[in-house]
């Protein structure tokens, strides 16, 4: 299978086309091991309850699950259609529908213009008309989950489906076996830096992404304009890094990125720190993920640390909190990114503020 991998250093965007051979380090996913796999429908239907979803809520969860599989939708793709029918229906086949849209019907609460009702009811032939909706947007595996989702649903509110994306993720995980964090890396992200700060001004305008204080965000929307600031530089792929952990929690805070900006720290008072070394901008810290606050230590953290690992830059990376993790129970093992003590207050994740080794993120033509 042909692959493309988007490199990203220095700010420039590198295509490499490859067949089975792996260029410049890079850590490519494997499509078997990304994708969702298949679900037993009556083993779903006797599982026990996941994120209080059972019985027939869980059968249909499988349908969607074996659609997308049989239509070769990567994981990421399953899970967004496994939430979108959470926030439809509450994976229930309903015969009726709302004010909006009163022929709305099944899991998907599609309209009449989508098939007809004997396919709207059917949880296959509703999830593979999803598919094929989702499939054919531009650019979907770059988009968070909820707004894919919106791009599909036409939905009045574009982040409706945001708070079911985390169960999503544990019912695919529950029924299929998939590696959540998978799914989550699967995902694409801008190789552009200009595009990636914007998206993080958005996301900060819409209120998914909270800053500690006011003076942590000059840096992004200086980014976001093209505007070249001295001492306020982010390194592209930290905002590469922010964008993987919000498709994974849909909600972010962050407390430090660039220390130099706005005069936060002089220059030399934290000799050495990703935060301040090289112009600054080579680190970012994480104080909640999923509006729920990080030590470094909690599920949330351990799941974004295994997400980032295989695309880090081998030896040129690194993640903090390790003594919390160790005080915590929680310690894991890394292949790319060393680890360090810090503050059991927050996440700290950085790159080389010496070396431009890029971010490996894989998507497939």
């Amino acid at each position: 299978m042909k692959r493309t991998w988007l490199i990203l250093a220095g700010g420039f965007l590198t295509v490499v086309v490859i067949g089975a051979m792996v260029v410049m380090g890079a850590v490519p996913q494997n499509d078997a091991a990304c994708a969702a796999g298949t679900a037993s429908l009556q083993s779903a239907s006797t599982h026990a309850a996941v994120d209080n979803y059972s019985g027939d809520q869980l059968a249909n969860a499988a349908a969607i699950i074996n659609a997308g599989d049989a239509m070769g939708v990567p994981a990421q793709g399953v899970v967004i259609g496994v939430m979108t029918a959470m926030g439809e229906s509450s994976l229930q086949a309903l015969n009726y529908g709302d004010k909006a849209g009163p022929d709305s019907r099944g899991l998907f609460q599609q309209r009449a213009s989508w098939g007809t009702l004997a396919q709207r009811m059917d949880a296959t032939t509703s999830a593979d008309l999803f598919f094929t909706h989702l499939l054919a947007v531009p650019g979907w595996q770059n988009m968070t989950p909820t707004a894919a989702a919106h791009a599909v649903q036409r939905n009045a509110d574009p982040n409706h489906y945001m708070p079911f994306y985390k169960p999503a993720e544990d019912v695919v995980a529950a029924l299929a076996g998939t590696d959540a964090a998978c799914a989550d890396t699967a995902a694409a992200v801008s190789g552009d830096s200009r595009q990636l700060a914007q998206q993080i001004v958005d996301e900060t305008t819409a209120g998914t992404i909270a800053w500690l204080t006011p003076s942590n965000f000059p840096e992004i929307q200086y980014a976001a304009e093209g505007r070249t600031v001295a001492n306020c530089q982010v390194d592209p792929r930290i905002l590469q890094v922010i964008q993987i952990a919000y498709k994974t929690f849909g909600k972010l805070g962050i407390s430090d990125i660039n220390r130099l900006c706005l005069n936060e720290h002089p220059p030399g008072s934290f000799n050495g720190d990703a935060h301040t070394a090289n112009g600054g901008g080579h680190a970012v810290d994480f104080y909640a993920f999923g509006g729920t606050a990080t030590n470094g230590a909690d599920a949330n953290a351990i799941k974004l640390i295994k997400a980032l690992d295989p695309i880090m830059p081998a030896g040129h990376s690194g993640i903090g909190q390790e003594n919390c993790r160790a005080a915590a129970g929680t310690s894991v093992t890394l292949a790319h990114m060393s680890q360090f003590a810090d503050a059991c207050t927050h996440l700290h994740v950085q790159v080389d503020p010496n070396n431009p080794a890029p971010l490996t993120v894989a998507t497939s033509n």
